[in-house]
């Protein structure tokens, strides 16, 4: 089983990278950030036409999350986080796969910039959040699949200059500790646990060039638990979207099942 999570920076803007994606790689599931559209203009019948079910938590023009599967997926809930703001960025469903329950979870991370606003508080409040929901999760169930665009950058190998990022929200110290905070609950950065020092960029600004110098960043990450890391066979950054016509800045990242 293949299960993908893509920020699509808008999905009617790529839906048709989005469905070429589909077509060639094939996962069975694709965690989809920053969808950028509410419900009712989903493009649910684009989705249909592949056989993919689709639960949505949009909102207009900006961020927005959404999952689609070939598989049932039970227990939809958007209201995982008590948001300020009112902002559409956590979906999660549960998940049957080899007479277990996944915990599976779509985030899409506030960015926090600049450092001396009311958004890097926001971001703060908003992962302090998350981090309760994942303890109550834990405590339930411990197959918890955790996915999507974390806007955190967890070391100096993940990012292309790392002296530049030191106070930019996605690299500051009290971040990245958030970040670990997570892992110790029991969660393995996939990526990490495959390739202990390989680059794996997944965010390629548009400015500047920064997709043909390679000036990137690691910012989506899947995150699994400890009961579910050996059944997962392998990690992959597919480059492939980021390079075709209008693309997303952000480029698919896909863990298979066993």
């Amino acid at each position: 089983m293949k299960i993908s999570s893509w920020n699509v920076n808008s999905v009617r803007a790529r839906i048709e990278n989005i469905k070429s994606y589909l077509l060639k790689y094939k996962p069975e599931i694709l965690m989809m950030q920053e969808i950028k559209t509410e419900d009712v203009n989903f493009p649910y019948d684009d989705f249909a036409s592949m056989d993919y079910e689709c639960h949505v938590f949009g909102q207009k023009s900006y961020n927005g999350v959404a999952i689609i599967s070939k598989n049932k997926l039970t227990n939809i809930k958007t209201d995982l986080i008590k948001d300020k703001l009112k902002q559409s960025r956590i979906i999660s469903a549960e998940l049957d796969y080899k007479k277990k329950k996944i915990q599976l979870i779509n985030i899409y991370t506030p960015n926090g910039n600049p450092v001396d606003t009311e958004k890097y508080e926001y971001k703060k409040d908003w992962i302090n959040q998350l981090i309760k929901q994942l303890k109550s999760f834990s405590k339930k169930n411990s197959n918890i699949i955790l996915g999507g665009d974390f806007n955190i950058i967890p070391s100096a190998e993940d990012v292309y200059n790392p002296k530049s990022f030191e106070d930019d929200a996605l690299f500051r110290l009290e971040i990245r500790k958030k970040y670990r905070e997570m892992l110790n609950l029991g969660l393995n950065d996939v990526y990490r646990h495959f390739y202990e020092d390989k680059e794996g960029y997944t965010f390629w600004d548009y400015m500047r060039g920064a997709w043909q110098k390679n000036n990137g960043m690691r910012i989506d990450h899947f995150l699994v638990s400890n009961s579910l890391i050996d059944n997962v066979k392998e990690i992959n950054i597919n480059k492939d979207p980021r390079g075709r016509d209008k693309p997303s800045d952000h480029t698919p990242i896909e863990i298979t099942l066993a």
